[in-house]
C-alpha cells in the first residue's frame, strides 16, 4: 500500500517505512504530523478521488531539521554592467512514514464515544436550539438577495444622463483674406 501526499507544493510517493525529505513545518523533531493524501493505492485498487483520498491518514515523525545545498541564484542584464551572485539554502525537514491507513475506520468510533458522552436531555436541546435557529437564518438570507435584485433593478431603469452638444463656433483665422 502507497499514497501520494501533497506538501510544500509537491508531490512525494509514500509507503510505510520511508524516510523522506519535504519543505520544513512548524513541528518539532520527535513529533508526529498528519500529510493530506491525494491519491491512495492498497494493491489493484486505486482511489484518486481526492475526497475519498482525503479520508486516509499518513502518519510521519518529524527526524530532522536541516538546510539543503546551496542554490546559486545569478542575475545579469546583458550590455548594462548588472551582474549579481546570491546563494539560497533551502530549510527541508527529513520524516519517516509510520503508516499509511484509512481514518474511516476510526472516525465511527470517534463519533459514537462523543455521542456516549453527552447526556440524552442535552442532545435534545442541542437539536431544538439548531432548528430554532434555522429558520431565522433562513428569513434573513431570503430577505438578502431580493434587496439586491430590486436595487439591481432601479439601476437598470435610470437612462444615462445626456451631455449638452458643444457649439460650434467659427472664427475667421487672421491670415485668412475675407472673400470679395
Amino acid at each position: 500500500m502507497y499514497a501520494i501526499v501533497k506538501t510544500g507544493g509537491k508531490q512525494y510517493k509514500v509507503a510505510p517505512g520511508d524516510k523522506i525529505c519535504i519543505e520544513k513545518m512548524d513541528a518539532e523533531p520527535g513529533s508526529t504530523v498528519e500529510l493530506p493524501a491525494i491519491c491512495v493505492v492498497d494493491g489493484e485498487k486505486v482511489e484518486a478521488d481526492p475526497a475519498k483520498a482525503a479520508a486516509t491518514k499518513v502518519l510521519a515523525t518529524v527526524l530532522e531539521h536541516y538546510k539543503g545545498e546551496k542554490q546559486l541564484v545569478f542575475k545579469f542584464k546583458k550590455r548594462k554592467n548588472y551582474k549579481k551572485l546570491r546563494g539560497h539554502r533551502q530549510q527541508l525537514m527529513r520524516v519517516h512514514i509510520d503508516a499509511v491507513g484509512s481514518e474511516k475506520a476510526a472516525a465511527p468510533k470517534k463519533a459514537a464515544a462523543k455521542k456516549a458522552d453527552e447526556k440524552p436531555a442535552e442532545a435534545a436541546e442541542k437539536k431544538t436550539a439548531a432548528k430554532a435557529e434555522k429558520p431565522a437564518e433562513k428569513k434573513e438570507a431570503a430577505k438578502k438577495p431580493a434587496a439586491k435584485k430590486t436595487e439591481a433593478k432601479a439601476a437598470e431603469k435610470k437612462p444615462a444622463a445626456k451631455k449638452p452638444a458643444a457649439k460650434k463656433t467659427t472664427a475667421k483665422k487672421a491670415d485668412e483674406k475675407p472673400a470679395e
